[in-house]
């Protein structure tokens, strides 16, 4: 298997700023997409259903669902699939 480097802070970062510029987030919202972005900088890519584990179900114990509104989580979810798309373009996203 492949291993993988964590994605640079800067480019997690830069991946999540369109998403958090489209709308007003909440405290808790921010806190969950910096638990992303940190996430990313340690491992370079993220599985949706990484999001329903600690540590993001510290604070929203039923996932994402909890604290944002469903099109809200889709937005996160096409991030992901972009930065996975990006760092592994051999693989397809479904």
């Amino acid at each position: 298997m492949r291993s993988l480097v964590g994605l640079d802070r800067e480019a997690a970062t830069a991946a999540f700023d369109r998403y958090l510029s489209d709308a007003a987030f909440s405290a808790k919202q921010l806190r969950f997409v910096q638990l992303i972005v940190e996430h990313l900088t340690a491992n370079g890519v993220m599985e949706v259903a990484r999001l329903y584990e600690s540590p993001f179900t510290d604070n929203a114990p039923q996932g994402p669902d909890m604290i944002f509104s469903e099109e809200q989580v889709a937005g996160i979810v096409t991030v992901l699939h972009k930065i996975r798309a990006h760092v592994l373009p051999d693989l397809t996203v479904a």
